[in-house]
């Protein structure tokens, strides 16, 4: 029990403590090529070999400490990768460690990176490259250890093409002429805090920096670094408000990197280089991370909750510090919504709606879902209630950061932790019904309580809009909203989502009055999309289209293209839209919606 079943990598016999990657990346071929050299420290006696996690690479050559060392492939796993079996040349004693040095080259259809031509960047001349690593992609770069049990430090040089720009998960640490090609420049980097593998991040392209604070720059290409670093302005005052809260920001440089919008996630918290796409909201949530996530880190997959559920409640107090509790509750009680969103679409007996599910033999990127941070959240903001509010239990994420800091750590470790905190109120934490909230699908045993100021006014509307009549139609108007932030359309959305679909007069009529077509806001627009579609308005259809396409981050692009294909009048349409823009999406968004349409390949 407790071992990594995502990963082949035994790392009770023997740990990399350290990597040091020299790669040249080239376009031309989509393909990251050099060597990884990996200090590996016996943790047995008479250790004779190291097996690592590799997915679609092809390994040259193998040394252990200068020596030629033989190495052979496992059987490939549909999405686990292929085993890398490495023999030493001789024994390591316990404790000793040896440098194990593997040349190796990713694949072009490699699941960790997104490879982009000109004509698809903002500035049309030049290439760009992503990675995103989290969370058992790491293995598509480069041959490693790829568990969140097992952290190291890295020092890397990658020689990309002299016009370009390279930034890694780590800090700037020069840049030289490529001695062996007069067209490339070579970029180093360092990062000297353990991290678990699925932290590497490299990102190649035709970028600029803004400097947006004394720790802060914004990195984007040429196009969109003005108005990023005006967007992202906030983030020295929460960086300071999480520092307040949850201790010292040891990562150094908090630097942004604006990603292209076919990122399949919000944001990424790779430390000392978050990757966003374009924001505020999501700057909270990846500053969090410094803390929960990269400093205390989930041991395996199945307690992914330790990592987004603290994330998201020090996000919601940032927030709350920031703009005020109200605003903070009417978020938690947003976030309970998507919960029953999410598990409506699941199925409230899924196994994977449980906070700490059985990920044996699962795909993480299928069992991706906002239940690790809503109800992870929803359990900790209801002890949060239980224990004395919120400075008190502060105390104690405090306390568990400091404990735990630079290790990795399951659910068991959090709970003796937050028993130990609270000695002297066992008897609250022994009424809390444990098993249901850690191993339960559906939604929790409790519901916390929520102030309801901010969110009265969406339910009053959402409510008059459930019971109108045809007749009743004209009731509605524009002075509806008014008074009425984003936050609060968003929820009011999210709340007409959770029932039946309304009658296609009413989506009409509600363009009419509210005009939401108009609004660029993603997180309203995507919510209005999927009421229309739902509704089965034929006029939506190619702007719901055109959402799930010019942008790719899966929390819009699936349910969007999962709508549009259960409504008859899209059906043919979203299957052709999407097999038509396939080439060009992210490997694994691509895959998931795939999946949705019944087209996988």
């Amino acid at each position: 029990a407790g071992a990594d079943t995502s990963s082949f990598s035994s790392p009770s016999c023997c740990l990399t403590r350290h990597l040091y990657l020299r790669c040249r990346v080239d376009f031309g071929a989509r393909a990251v090529r050099g060597t990884a050299a990996l200090t590996a420290r016996a943790e047995r006696e008479a250790l004779r070999c190291l097996v690592l996690d590799t997915k679609d690479l092809q390994v040259f050559k193998v040394t252990v400490n200068g020596e030629d060392a033989k190495f052979c492939f496992g059987q490939k796993h549909s999405f686990k990768g292929t085993p890398l079996e490495i023999t030493f040349p001789f024994e390591l004693r316990r404790g000793q460690e040896a440098i194990v040095e593997i040349s190796f080259e990713s694949s072009p259809t490699s699941s960790a990176l997104q490879w982009f031509t000109p004509e698809q960047t903002s500035g049309k001349k030049h290439p760009f490259l992503f990675s995103q690593c989290q969370a058992a992609h790491c293995r598509a770069i480069l041959p490693c250890q790829d568990t969140p049990a097992v952290k190291l430090t890295y020092y890397a040089e990658v020689s990309v093409p002299k016009e370009l720009v390279a930034l890694m998960s780590a800090h700037r640490a020069g840049e030289m002429p490529d001695p062996e090609d007069s067209s490339c420049k070579i970029y180093r980097f360092s990062q000297n805090v353990p991290i678990p593998c699925y932290l590497i991040a490299l990102v190649v392209g035709a970028l600029e920096s803004r400097e947006i604070g004394p720790r802060t720059l914004v990195w984007a290409e040429k196009e969109l670094v003005d108005k990023s670093a005006y967007e992202f302005a906030e983030t020295e005052a929460m960086l300071q408000t999480a520092e307040d809260l949850a201790g010292p920001y040891i990562w150094g440089q908090y630097d942004l990197l604006v990603l292209p919008p076919s990122f399949p996630y919000g944001g990424m918290e790779n430390p000392c280089l978050t990757f966003v796409t374009p924001t505020l909201l999501v700057i909270a949530h990846e500053i969090s991370h410094s803390w929960t996530g990269n400093l205390v880190t989930n041991k395996t997959w199945e307690h992914f909750w330790l990592n987004e559920g603290h994330t998201v409640y020090l996000e919601r107090r940032i927030g709350g510090r920031l703009f005020g509790e109200q605003l903070r509750q009417f978020q938690a009680l947003g976030g309970w919504r998507e919960l029953q969103n999410t598990i409506n679409t699941l199925g409230e007996t899924n196994p994977i709606t449980s906070l700490v599910p059985n990920l044996n033999d699962v795909d993480l990127d299928t069992a991706y879902s906002s239940v690790p941070y809503e109800k992870g959240f929803a359990l900790l903001f209801h002890l949060e209630q239980l224990l004395g509010g919120p400075d008190i239990f502060m105390g104690f994420l405090k306390t568990y950061i400091q404990q735990f800091a630079y290790k990795s750590i399951t659910t068991e470790d959090w709970k003796k932790c937050l028993y130990s905190y609270f000695k002297d109120k066992v008897d609250v934490l022994d009424k809390v019904d444990w098993n249901s909230w850690l191993h339960a699908p559906g939604m929790p045993p409790v519901k916390p309580t929520y102030d309801m100021t901010l969110a009265n006014a969406c339910v009053a509307l959402s409510q008059r809009w459930i019971k109108a009549k045809e007749s009743d139609l004209c009731s509605f108007n524009s002075a509806d909203l008014k008074g009425m932030s984003s936050h609060q359309l968003i929820e009011f959305l999210g709340l007409l989502l959770l029932e039946a679909p309304l009658p296609v007069s009413h989506v009409k009529r509600m363009q009419e009055v509210y005009n939401f077509n108009a609004i660029t806001n993603s997180e309203i627009r995507f919510r209005w999309l999927r009421l229309c579609i739902q509704a089965k308005w034929e006029e939506a259809i190619p702007l719901a289209l055109k959402m799930a396409t010019d942008q790719g981050r899966m929390k819009f692009t699936r349910p969007l293209f999962r709508d549009l294909y259960n409504f008859d009048k899209s059906r043919d349409l979203a299957v052709q839209v999407f097999l038509e823009h396939r080439a060009c999406m992210h490997p694994i968004t691509s895959m998931l919606v795939g999946k949705d349409l019944k087209q996988d390949q």
